[in-house]
């Protein structure tokens, strides 16, 4: 008796050393380790994104009007007109991620007309909001520029509230009020700046056209993270990229028309010949404007799928006292101490709202491994 008893301790031992339980806690912790990095390295990837696309595309858009370059729709269509350099990178994952390589997936296909629908949608609210952007860069200063722009972030929290299921912590409302009020600093100082011989009638078109494209922005960025979790359900980078190829290509369209409808192709070649650096300075200012704003705008959607529409938002944010910076540089602007102290703040909101998103990362793998420790736990019971 006493022998069988022994045996049954031995068997018993060893089968609690091959037990799923104990496979868990040796492997489990270095996998989400090295599962971590990657996640992180495609967030500051496209935090990267947008803001070297954004500082680059506002820097370009004030030397074409700086220039002599006049027509509205020539600025709304090069924000969108670089989509097929997309085909490139689009073509690049499908190449490496073979079906023999990537995991099969169970996830119902939307039909066509589903994701015609959403792609013409946001399309059409691209073209709207870039049509706004341009009229406020032509008729507001930068800072006043960059001060409405802020409320961008407010618009965003609503939206979000309502479509995304935000919360909001103590940490993020600290980020949006600081960033907000980096921005405002920029208007402090610079109506003296701010472009010549703009009446005060266009002033208020400016501001109320940047106002506008502030909340269909903010609606984009919101209705995008939606699509992803709702419509289109494919958790893969590869949707990304035709979420941003096909609403671009829509966006080009309706500026085309746009253009052609308004006269202003009767007057680019005027323009061409008028810009006071000359033809190629003309078309290589719209060619890179191009390339700048689609790379800002695939770090957006990049950053909506990895995290959410409200952090997009408030790291575009980040963007508006990045310009004055190289303003210095490039126009000659004046940098005061206002500039310094509107940079320092909107480098905290940030941080603080970067860290609310770490400390959710955090809770986030709790929650994952207590839940799989515990499951671990049933099954050796």
């Amino acid at each position: 008796m006493a022998k069988l008893q022994q045996l049954h301790l031995q068997i018993k031992e060893i089968q609690e050393q091959e037990s799923p339980k104990h496979a868990t806690s040796i492997s489990e912790q270095p996998h989400t380790r090295l599962e971590l990095w990657p996640r992180w390295l495609m967030v500051a990837l496209n935090i990267t994104f947008i803001l070297s696309g954004q500082t680059i595309g506002t820097l370009l858009g004030r030397f074409y009007y700086n220039e002599g370059g006049k027509s509205i729709w020539m600025a709304t269509l090069v924000s969108s007109a670089a989509f097929p350099i997309l085909l490139i990178p689009l073509f690049l994952y499908r190449f490496l991620n073979t079906p023999s390589t990537t995991t099969t997936t169970t996830t119902t296909t939307p039909s066509f007309f589903t994701l015609s629908f959403v792609y013409v949608s946001f399309g059409l609210l691209m073209v709207a909001y870039n049509v706004m952007y341009s009229y406020g860069l032509l008729y507001l200063s930068v800072s006043t520029y960059s001060l409405i722009c802020a409320t961008q972030l407010a618009f965003n929290a609503v939206f979000s509230y309502f479509f995304n299921s935000q919360k909001f912590t103590p940490l993020i409302f600290n980020s949006i009020i600081i960033l907000t009020f980096s921005a405002s600093l920029l208007a402090v100082r610079s109506d003296s700046d701010g472009p010549n011989e703009v009446s005060a009638a266009k002033h208020v078109i400016g501001f109320l056209c940047t106002v506008g494209a502030s909340a269909g922005f903010a609606l984009w960025l919101s209705l995008t993270q939606l699509s992803f979790q709702k419509v289109l359900k494919r958790e893969t980078f590869d949707v990304v990229l035709e979420m941003q190829l096909y609403t671009s290509a829509v966006a080009s369209c309706g500026s085309v028309v746009g253009l052609f409808a308004s006269g202003d192709w009767r007057r680019l070649e005027r323009e061409m010949v008028g810009f006071d650096k000359g033809r190629v300075a003309y078309v290589m200012t719209l060619v890179w404007t191009a390339v700048a704003w689609q790379i800002c705008n695939v770090g957006m959607v990049g950053l909506i799928f990895e995290v959410s529409a409200l952090f997009t938002n408030v790291i575009t944010a980040v963007g508006m006292p990045i310009v004055p910076v190289f303003a210095v540089v490039f126009f000659q602007d004046k940098m005061d101490g206002v500039k310094v102290v509107s940079l320092l703040m909107a480098v905290w909101g940030s941080l603080s709202y970067i860290y609310q998103h770490y400390l959710d990362d955090c809770e986030s793998r709790k929650t994952t491994t207590a839940d799989v420790s515990g499951v671990s736990d049933g099954v050796t019971a």
